[in-house]
């Protein structure tokens, strides 16, 4: 069983670490210091729903929907494509760009905001349901490898979250926030542009 744990987790954190939509919203966050704790547990319990439907067997389903896939593409990719062209104008206006001098967000709003990062991507239920789900299957305790796939994700998201501050310093000047948002609406916009073309 111990194993098999083992294995899920370093799947799943070789799979999670990768830079994408989810990673860069919870940084932000971890950086303004705002809701950064219901945010972590948001994404880390999609994350262990979505481990346990594959692992399930969810993942057979979706696969012989493609419409449902090119669904979820498309509103995906409008979403990142939005959320690329809120962070480009924030890169463009200074005044916009220091935490602090921005009003909080609702926790409803960020906590939406965090889902839509999360159900609104297609490679969520590629990565999540069908990969590991796939893996899991062939591991002889496949819920000892999900429960270990779940917890990369706690450890992850809450790294991130907790030691995101951690890079305030570097953060403290205006430019240095531009190029934060700068490189956000660049990450969005390919990832937005990768979604279209899959």
């Amino acid at each position: 069983m111990l194993s098999s744990a083992l294995a899920g987790f370093s799947v799943s954190i070789a799979l999670i670490v990768a830079i994408g939509a989810q990673n860069a919203f919870v940084l932000r966050q971890g950086l303004r210091r705002e809701h950064v704790l219901p945010v972590v547990l948001t994404c880390a319990a999609s994350d262990a729903a979505l481990i346990t439907a594959g692992i399930a067997g969810v993942g057979s389903l979706v696969t012989g929907r493609p419409a449902l896939l090119a669904t979820v593409r498309w509103a995906g990719a409008a979403f990142l494509l939005c959320y690329a062209a809120l962070a480009a104008r924030r890169a463009l206006r200074p005044g916009a760009l220091v935490p602090t001098d921005r009003p909080p967000t609702t926790l409803r709003a960020t906590v939406l905001a965090c889902l839509a990062f999360t159900y609104l991507n297609p490679h969520v239920y590629l990565d999540t349901v069908l990969l590991l789900g796939g893996i899991a299957q062939q591991h002889p305790h496949r819920w000892a490898f999900g429960i270990g796939a779940a917890l990369a994700s706690v450890a992850w998201f809450a790294a991130l979250g907790a030691g995101a501050h951690r890079l305030a310093p570097l953060l403290a000047r205006t430019a240095a926030w531009r190029w934060l948002d700068g490189a956000i609406a660049v990450l969005m916009t390919g990832l937005a542009v990768a979604l279209l073309a899959g």
